[in-house]
């Protein structure tokens, strides 16, 4: 088996908000993340997605994506995202998730080939936000310390598996490429995290998010318009 990673597909089958309006990069995404997916992924694999699967409002509205993303190869684990506000809670997701797709939320999950995967939606940190003309607010602090609550969590639910390699997908970015670390950093240290998988930042954006190797822990940006529409190879055993 090999393990892929991708985020933000920002589908819209059962909504109507093209892509295309943030750009010709953007033109007929699904479709290309579609080829380039069947072109690499085959069913043995497993997919690690950081959130924003959709802008969907509801889970009658979600129902088309997610049987987009089951029809795919490989099997699916998925985290929430910043625009996942169909997500209205584990158990009622839970139940109208198609066969391949599985969600992260307060726990965590061991792959076939000993990776245990950790991880949270996360928040933008004090001081930060995604609109540079918003101040940061007592609400976003609450949100951010909650989502610090829910990784660790995550990471105390994955002492319960004989794991061989601890991984993280978050979709915020837990460091930035200016020097920005955030609280969920010395967690994932902490942890023994080898490998965090992130998305939630696009455009001219992308140049904030730190790649490469930091404590420890190797750090991937898979944003969908970072990676050309493309799942990324993370790893490959024959196991």
């Amino acid at each position: 088996m090999r393990i892929f990673a991708i985020s933000d597909l920002h589908l819209s089958f059962g909504s109507d908000k093209p892509m295309d309006i943030f750009g010709d990069h953007w033109t007929d995404h699904a479709s290309r993340v579609e080829t380039n997916w069947r072109a690499r992924v085959t069913d043995d694999d497993w997919v690690l997605m950081g959130g924003d699967l959709s802008w969907a409002s509801t889970l009658e509205e979600v129902a088309p994506d997610l049987a987009f993303v089951d029809a795919l190869p490989g099997q699916k684990l998925m985290i929430k995202g910043n625009h996942a506000h169909w997500w209205s809670g584990k158990a009622k997701v839970e139940r109208i998730l198609p066969p391949s797709i599985r969600i992260l939320q307060n726990d965590s999950h061991l792959l076939p080939d000993g990776t245990c995967v950790v991880g949270t939606r996360g928040w933008n940190p004090p001081g930060r936000t995604d609109n540079p003309n918003a101040r940061y607010s007592d609400s976003d602090r609450k949100v951010y310390e909650r989502e610090i609550g829910r990784l660790k969590l995550s990471i105390d639910h994955a002492k319960r598996h004989a794991y061989e390699r601890l991984w993280a997908l978050i979709h915020y970015p837990p460091v930035y490429s200016f020097g920005l670390v955030t609280d969920f950093v010395p967690i994932l240290e902490g942890a023994g995290v080898e490998l965090c998988i992130y998305g939630h930042l696009h455009g001219r954006d992308l140049k904030s998010g730190f790649e490469g190797r930091r404590g420890g822990i190797d750090y991937h940006m898979v944003s969908v318009d970072h990676v050309d529409m493309t799942p990324q190879l993370m790893r490959a055993t024959d196991s």
